[in-house]
């Protein structure tokens, strides 16, 4: 009895257990059939509106604030790829790519949802009732610029090795490809970026510098790398501080208290626009100004509609950014987007009554909009969509666009060498062949840029570069991001800047490239000695000790002289030491030659008495030879007072006969005579 219940249960329970989607999936933002369809997941709003969650039901649908229009154009450039590579005859020739686009509104949740509904499809239908597996509707994943939803994305698509490749997502975390082996970028790390701001901070002598950082994965991992190599690179950080947007106020009050009371006149942000924002309010309030800014690329070029406010606070900043890029063909195909009204295809209309205030729809009670006449027209807007000066992230979608399709070129054994071009017509495409595909795809883009993915997924080196971006302000009072220099990674040290300095704009009236250092340079003569409890870039600049010198700029020593040298006044060169002789010039040395000739005479007078009178009893008796060996050594003891003596201003004038002549080298002419 108690089996067959057991096999009853057992049936039961696997009748229950049929794979059901628990709701339907949202429907992508934009789409197009295709014969291989490309996911692609954008922020095409930046904050997501918060919902009740009561736990006894399903969650009310996330909703979204806050329209991106950058990330609108990077979805609009992966069409256009798309659409291009379609009228192409040498890539995928008789095949068609559609695509899937999803909203994840900069939120991790949303983006995993949105990556789920491209793998699993927006029905559920299934293959049987008993199994939940079933093929997945999409190869690949284009997209999702911040780090922290890629990261998620990357993690929950893992297991399916289904390659997601990013035009933004920079942290340098995503290199690790044990915990992301599926993902690649066509943008540089932020090593790479962390590295040159630190290059750049210290190309224009900055050494005390203070850091603002978002609390998510892009700033913390990027402030990392940077402490890291400036620690390395002899660049001091004063304060590092985490923000974001969600924080409480007092915690921005707290950063803005930190900053003014600092000394260093340089902050590096290592933050994305809508963190920065908040600060920025609370600075413009306090009327806090005075600071050299350093951006990355997630805000220094953001043309967002309250930049010209905090143009105050802002001005002259400086900071890197992705290389800009000329994509044919692409601003005549963003100016002619029209919205849709086709399901699964409207991601252009919240857009349209946005920017013309108009409805898309028939009027109705819900909304107040008049509706739209059809002729509005976006070539006469200026906005991030419309803006093409800085299209470094759209080239980057383009460039993810263009590597899945060759890789799907390669994949199928396209033939594009024969008049007959075809493809293989098995489009059931596992993603681990993409993937192994995608690992060795190499290809030109129609601007000339040879392109290619490391063993990291990163692009290769040599197209590693950014631009150089200043905040100016234009003649018509707008703020304008100009490019003053790029940096290469490819060139050798030292040469890896091109910058025009007479192109930037500093904050300050005087327009001076702003000092920012904990103490000055110690200059040759002196050596730096450490502030207790202080970083190494504060210190005092202590003279060098007598005998000791330093001839370069912040030695931390001093170096011996050779015996034979001294220190001159300055401290910064070893000379030669002064041989002091007793001149002949002075009292002192006259009276010691006069007594020393008068001693030496008299005792040759005595030693000649004696010579003269050797045979007497008297010299006899007192033994004539010690005699005369101590009156030999007592002339000698009285000349050798004269080898104190500097002889070298006397100068021998000529020796006749029986007469030596000297000149005496002084103001008046003094002769010496001495007769033989």
């Amino acid at each position: 009895m108690f089996t067959f219940l057991l096999i009853v249960s057992l049936t039961t329970v696997r009748a229950e257990l049929v794979c059901r989607l628990w709701r339907r999936s949202e429907l992508p933002m934009f789409s197009k059939d295709g014969d291989i369809t490309i996911g692609g997941i954008f922020a095409f709003h930046d904050n997501p509106i918060d919902v009740n969650h009561p736990f006894k039901s399903l969650p009310e649908e996330t909703k979204c604030k806050i329209l991106n229009f950058r990330e609108l154009q990077n979805a609009q450039t992966m069409i256009f790829a798309i659409e291009e590579i379609n009228n192409r005859t040498d890539i995928l020739p008789g095949v068609t790519l559609g695509f899937k686009i999803y909203d994840s509104c900069r939120d991790v949740r949303l983006a995993i949802k949105s990556a789920m509904a491209l793998v699993s499809g927006p029905d559920g239908r299934l293959i049987n009732d008993d199994s939940c597996i079933k093929p997945l509707t999409v190869p690949a994943i284009i997209g999702q610029s911040s780090s922290s939803p890629l990261i998620g994305i990357a993690t929950s698509l893992g297991p399916f090795n289904l390659p997601v490749i990013s035009h933004g997502a920079s942290c340098a975390c995503l290199s690790n490809k044990k915990l992301f082996p599926t993902f690649f970028r066509t943008i540089p790390s932020d090593y790479y970026q962390s590295r040159v701001l630190v290059q750049l901070v210290k190309h224009f002598g900055w050494t005390w510098v203070g850091a603002i950082r978002s609390d998510n994965d892009y700033g913390n991992y990027g402030m990392s790398t940077f402490e890291e190599i400036a620690q390395q690179e002899g660049v001091c950080i004063e304060y590092s501080e985490a923000i974001y947007k969600s924080y409480p106020r007092e915690r921005y009050l707290k950063v803005v208290d930190i900053i003014k009371k600092s000394t260093s006149k340089v902050i590096i942000a290592f933050v994305s626009f809508n963190d920065l924002e908040i600060l920025l309010r609370e600075m413009f309030l306090q009327n806090v100004t005075g600071f050299q800014w350093i951006g990355t690329d997630s805000w220094i070029s953001a043309k967002n509609p309250s930049i010209l406010e905090y143009y105050k606070i802002m001005s002259g900043a400086i900071g890197t950014t992705v290389s800009n890029a000329f994509i044919p063909g692409l601003k005549n195909f963003l100016l002619n987007v029209r919205p849709s009204d086709t399901p699964a295809n409207t991601g252009m209309t919240e857009y349209w009554e946005f920017l013309f205030s108009c409805s898309t729809t028939k009027q109705n009670q819900t909304t107040r909009l008049p509706p739209c006449t059809g002729s509005e027209n976006l070539s006469g807007l200026d906005n991030q969509y419309t803006d093409l000066s800085n299209i470094g992230k759209a080239n980057n979608v383009y460039k993810a666009t263009y590597a899945v399709a060759y890789s799907l070129h390669n994949l199928l054994a396209c033939n594009t060498k024969d008049l007959n071009k075809t493809c293989s017509k098995n489009f059931k495409i596992e993603p681990l062949q993409l993937l192994q595909y995608l690992k060795t795809v190499n290809f030109t883009t129609g601007n000339g840029e040879n392109f290619y993915f490391d063993e990291n997924g990163d692009p290769a080196a040599r197209v590693k570069t950014y631009d150089l971006i200043n905040w100016q302000l234009s003649k018509d009072g707008m703020v304008e991001f100009v490019t003053f220099g790029a940096y290469y990674a490819f060139l050798s040290e030292g040469q890896q800047f091109v910058i025009n300095y007479d192109s930037i704009v500093w904050t300050g009236a005087d327009n001076k490239v702003p000092k920012s250092v904990c103490s000055d340079s110690c200059h040759p003569g002196t050596r730096k000695a450490a502030q207790k409890g202080r970083p190494i870039c504060c210190y005092d600049c202590i003279p060098c000790a007598e005998g000791e010198i330093s001839n370069t700029t912040d030695s931390p020593n001093c170096l011996m002289c050779y015996e034979e040298y001294k220190s001159n006044k300055q401290k910064d060169q070893c000379i030669l030491k002064d041989i002091e002789f007793l001149s002949f010039e002075e009292k002192m040395g006259i009276l010691m030659v006069t007594l020393s000739v008068l001693g030496a005479s008299l005792t040759m007078s005595v030693a000649l008495i004696f010579y003269m009178n050797r045979d007497t009893p008297i010299v006899k008796a007192n033994n004539s030879e010690l005699s005369f060996l101590l009156l030999f050594s007592l002339t000698l003891c009285f000349l050798c007072s004269l080898t104190f003596i500097d002889w070298t201003k006397i100068k021998w004038i000529v020796w006749k006969k029986n007469i030596i002549i000297y000149k005496l080298k002084r103001k008046g002419t003094f002769y010496i005579i001495i007769f033989l």
